[in-house]
């Protein structure tokens, strides 16, 4: 579909033309007529899609550049996503002449942040921490804002955003158009949807959703050759992350330590660890920060891991409905999901009823080994001795970061707050230069204990 089809003024059409957008991408094609159309718009777009033209042609239509005020806000969830933002909004303004465009994100001077804001601006592109602090501060204004961007707004939710960006929407008026993007649709990104946006139209330019499309492996084994095939499973498919299912909490504790002994990292889930031990564990998991969950069913119980690359049934399910649900927590949103059940000698009368002719049944000694294998994570956790009911937020922790500590926010993962801890994930190469700087360093002028878990 072409650019010429939609109501766009021949300025903008020519400059489209000009900077090589011929036709428009399936994120485009889907959103644009929505957008032109004034309505809110969910919509599943990953980075590369094309979504920033789709919500940058639809604000600059919207525009009124003689109105020198706030009319539209894009919130990102790091300074370098806000930056490729702003860049290629300016491309998309070149046919409209005297558009500013604003960029106000944390890791950067404030001073020179309110020398900008003074000669005012059409369009803010910012994290929600800095857009937060200006909006208390009063040096930013958005009582004339028709327009407000969430860009990759599930990565925001997982940086820890939630109460900013709710907080940024209270100073935003109720009458606005409001765009939500995210690469997935979990119930949380559902939940503020249905909060923040007025009868929301879904864009989906993925394939229409289909059942979980799950690789399904059986292969038996005698009993003391568990553990070697369960490491063997690891080492010839390579996941980036994996739960191994368990049906007791000691089997739980001592595959674990098998595990780490051959250089897996591994953590164990079961209902013997306390609450904290729990929140340690999970952490970790979720932010990449440890490869393999090796878990008792009643402990990963609502368990929402949102890209999962692997299941293993260490033991066999109880009955086919636990199967099922095991299993279903990989292969989600469109990713392809491997499904490995290890089964004894005295189990094949039980496995019989998994037969069926997807499922692929071997024996466990057709898996090799590989020699020198290992499983390191992509992350390594910091345990920050400040949360909540210290008003520290996830942008205070990102500033930090990214201001003196120096780090990019890509190299910044999960950011996890709690009542009195903040857990943050951080690019394991990093992780001692991370540590080091915010030890030594302060957040929101004040010295929190840091350690690494």
């Amino acid at each position: 579909m072409k650019f010429s089809n939609l109501a766009l003024s021949p300025e903008m059409l020519h400059n489209l033309n000009e900077i090589g957008y011929k036709e428009m991408t399936a994120i485009q094609a889907e959103a644009l007529p929505i957008i032109l159309d004034g309505k809110d718009v969910i919509a599943q777009a990953k980075t590369g899609s094309g979504k920033t033209a789709a919500f940058g042609i639809g604000l600059l239509t919207k525009l009124q550049v003689k109105k020198f005020r706030v009319q539209s806000l894009i919130l990102t969830p790091t300074r370098e996503l806000a930056d490729q933002v702003a860049k290629e909004l300016r491309t998309l303004a070149r046919a409209t002449h005297n558009v500013k465009i604003l960029t106000l994100c944390g890791g950067t001077a404030f001073g020179p942040q309110l020398g900008s804001l003074r000669h005012g601006a059409h369009i803010i592109v910012g994290t929600p921490g800095r857009i937060l602090k200006h909006l208390k501060k009063e040096t930013l204004n958005l009582e004339n804002l028709d327009m407000l961007v969430l860009d990759e707004a599930d990565r925001m939710l997982d940086m820890g955003f939630s109460e900013e960006i709710n907080e940024v929407l209270s100073f935003a008026p109720k009458e606005r158009q409001t765009l939500l993007f995210s690469a997935t649709y979990t119930d949380e990104i559902l939940s503020i949807s249905k909060d923040i946006q007025k009868d929301a139209i879904s864009v989906k330019t993925t394939s229409v959703e289909v059942a979980n499309k799950i690789t399904e492996h059986f292969y038996g084994v005698e009993y003391d050759k568990k553990r070697e095939t369960l490491i063997n499973i690891f080492s010839n498919f390579s996941p980036k992350n994996v739960i191994v299912f368990t049906n007791t909490k000691i089997e739980a504790d001592e595959i674990t330590k098998t595990l780490v002994n051959a250089k897996v990292d591994a953590l164990a889930l079961h209902g013997d660890l306390e609450q904290y031990e729990r929140n340690d564990v999970l952490v970790q998991f979720s932010n990449n920060s440890c490869t393999v969950l090796v878990a008792t069913d009643v402990a990963a119980r609502g368990l929402d891991i949102k890209e999962l690359a692997m299941v293993v049934n260490y033991d066999l399910p109880h009955d086919a409905e636990t199967y099922t649900h095991r299993i279903g927590r990989t292969g989600r949103a469109g990713a392809e999901g491997l499904a490995f059940t290890i089964y004894e000698p005295n189990e094949i009368e039980k496995v019989d009823e998994y037969k069926n002719d997807s499922r692929i049944f071997e024996e466990g000694d057709t898996l090799k080994a590989v020699n020198g294998f290992e499983m390191k994570p992509q992350n390594i956790t910091l345990v920050i001795e400040g949360g909540k009911k210290d008003k520290v937020r996830a942008g205070d922790i990102l500033g930090a970061l990214t201001g003196e500590a120096g780090l990019k926010g890509s190299s910044i993962g999960k950011i996890d707050i709690y009542d009195r801890q903040a857990y943050v994930a951080i690019e394991a190469k990093l992780i001692d230069e991370a540590f080091k700087k915010l030890k030594d360093g302060k957040i929101k002028g004040k010295k929190f204990s840091v350690w690494i878990l």
